[in-house]
């Protein structure tokens, strides 16, 4: 007997419902996977499933319980993972949120911080791939490409010298768009002009850095040079830098004073940094003349210098030169250098830009979100000579006592004070804690409540730079250490630092309270868990933190340590030392994001 051929409509009609739902729910799948994984729609629902992650602290309420039940211990777990997306994250450059803001003398691309409890609290993860960093010198020429695999740079500049990717690195030649043949030769063509040798120089800024090979180089010459650039259309250059072991953050020449003190850089730098120096009355060059010592060096390479189709500007940039009275040593094709009077600038009476000097209540290191002036600082604001060429040279300027420092209340006795103090405490951290300072280990180093900078000053022997962090509700020291040949900024530690994440290998504090303290005022402006987190957001995987404080707060301290996967141990502080401190020792664990 053969089959039965039914005609379709005397099929069972059960049967041929089943087959249909059957059918129609595996065409449905693969069309919604199709759309997921090949349509916008699919980035776009990712997107919001991680802004509903990001949202889960961002409550007020459970926000605050969360960080109350860390500081009391008893939150058993660890703080959970920021998204995989946020590898890069700066809570106060971030692109997405400032792109809204003015264009108007590029305010959108200066620090602007999301009110706290607009922010997530979670953990920053390492890049897929991400190693230990290559140690210092060998990463002065070459990095992980895992970690930070940013190929735009590469793509676009390689063939000027400035990188490129060689299998697992990425190789730093040396150039820049002004010296694509190396920054040697182009530092070698400035000594002609300029005394880069012989300890004169020694605090530089660059401007507009790119991956900072100008100031990676200079440090073979003794001087220390602190590299800028805002987070742009080259986002990674800062984190090249740092990667580099060279000394960098990230910030923006806006509508605000750089974080810096008055008369800190002997020698500041521009290579194609493309900052419009005589735009709005001339405001970018008299930053700068704040930021320049008198009897510094002012170095210009690229527009407008002798530059095609810019005379106006070349004419325009000379002209307020002049009205400031700075000396021309030399134009050497696109490069000009000038040289900085000492005393007070010899304002004519009548000049182009209309520029007057300050009036003598301005307080010219007053620069933590001050906007920018339209008036010349006086050098007379500064109390002391800090003048190139009369203060003393490099290394002799690290351990006498600088004229702004003994110009305050018992200055002289606390300056020598604190330097004999911090030699006798970090040979206590190598000897008896056994932190890797002076070993290749540790190359990247930040001191976030500095005062003088005697920490960083008794590292000098072993191949470490330190980044000094003055606080802004603190007293104002830091023109003291840019006096003793070392570098830092001001910062208010109740926000974000202007870095990319894991840029340091050692993060320092002495009396970590204080930070979040009002001044004279024992109530927190902020708290210890964001700190923290943040704190751990710029530490590199595997990189140490050392806190003292008393033992109250260092109790604390360790029971967020345990909340941000750090391993702790407490420590006495060394014995010649007074007060009731002790000092923890922490190590960021390498976790990886599942």
């Amino acid at each position: 007997m053969g089959h039965l051929n039914l005609p379709a409509s005397k099929r069972n009609p059960r049967q041929w419902k089943l087959l249909d739902l059957v059918t129609a729910t595996f065409f449905g799948l693969v069309f919604l996977f199709f759309l997921l994984v090949f349509t916008p729609l699919g980035d776009s629902l990712a997107a919001s499933g991680r802004q509903t992650l990001l949202r889960s602290t961002s409550d007020p309420r459970q926000r605050h319980r969360l960080v109350a039940l860390i500081e009391a211990g008893q939150n058993a777990q660890a703080i959970e993972a920021c998204p995989a997306d946020a590898v890069d994250h700066m809570p106060c450059e971030d692109p997405r949120r400032n792109s809204q803001l003015s264009r108007e003398m590029n305010f959108y691309r200066e620090r602007q911080c999301p009110p706290v409890e607009d922010t997530h609290l979670c953990l920053i993860p390492p890049p897929n791939g991400y190693k230990i960093s290559v140690q210092w010198p060998q990463s002065l020429h070459k990095i992980w490409h895992a970690n930070m695999p940013h190929n735009k740079i590469a793509d676009r500049k390689g063939h000027q010298g400035w990188m490129k990717k060689e299998e697992e690195h990425f190789i730093f030649p040396g150039g820049g768009t002004m010296f694509p043949e190396g920054a040697v030769q182009y530092i070698e063509k400035l000594g002609q002009y300029i005394p880069i040798n012989g300890g004169v120089l020694r605090t530089a800024l660059d401007m507009g850095c790119g991956v900072a090979s100008w100031g990676g180089y200079l440090l073979n010459e003794g001087i220390l040079t602190l590299s800028f650039a805002p987070r742009d259309s080259h986002k990674s250059q800062i984190q090249f830098a740092l990667e580099r072991g060279v000394p960098a953050f990230v910030a923006m020449l806006g509508t605000r004073r750089l974080p810096f003190p008055a008369f800190s850089f002997d020698l500041v730098h521009c290579s194609r940094c493309l900052i419009p120096f005589t735009a709005y009355n001339a405001t970018y060059f008299i930053e700068v003349n704040r930021l320049l010592r008198p009897g510094g060096y002012l170095v210009i390479s690229g527009p407008p210098v002798q530059w095609a189709k810019q005379d106006k500007e070349w004419a325009d940039l000379q002209a307020v030169a002049r009205a400031l009275c700075y000396e021309l040593i030399a134009v050497d094709g696109n490069t000009v250098i000038w040289k900085k009077p000492t005393g007070d600038l010899c304002l004519p009476n009548q000049n182009e830009f209309g520029l007057e000097l300050c009036d003598e209540s301005d307080d010219p290191s007053d620069a933590w979100y001050f906007k920018l002036e339209k008036c010349v600082s006086r050098t007379s604001a500064v109390k002391g000579d800090c003048a190139v060429g009369t203060i003393p040279k490099w290394p002799d300027r690290l351990t006498k006592s600088p004229s702004r420092a003994v110009h305050m209340k018992n200055g002289l006795d606390l300056f020598e004070a604190d330097t004999r103090r911090w030699v006798r405490r970090v040979a206590y951290y190598k000897n008896s804690l056994n932190v890797k300072l002076g070993t290749p280990a540790i190359r990247n180093v930040m001191d976030m409540n500095a005062f003088f900078g005697s920490f960083a000053a008794a590292l000098t022997p072993d191949p470490v730079w330190v980044m000094n962090v003055i606080p802004a509700r603190k007293p104002s020291t830091l023109g003291v250490i840019y006096d003793r040949g070392l570098i830092g900024v001001y910062h208010d530690w109740c926000e974000p630092f202007s870095t990319y994440p894991r840029s340091y290998d050692l993060i320092h504090v002495a009396g970590i309270e204080s930070l979040l303290k009002m001044p004279g005022s024992s109530k927190n402006r902020c708290n210890l868990v964001d700190l923290m987190v943040e704190m751990d957001r710029i530490l590199r995987p595997e990189g140490t933190v050392v806190i003292r404080d008393s033992p109250e707060v260092i109790d604390k301290v360790a029971r967020v340590a345990h909340a941000v996967r750090w391993s702790a141990t407490i420590h006495e502080k060394e014995p010649e030392s007074g007060g009731r401190e002790k000092i923890l020792v922490a190590t960021k664990t390498f976790w990886k994001l599942h």
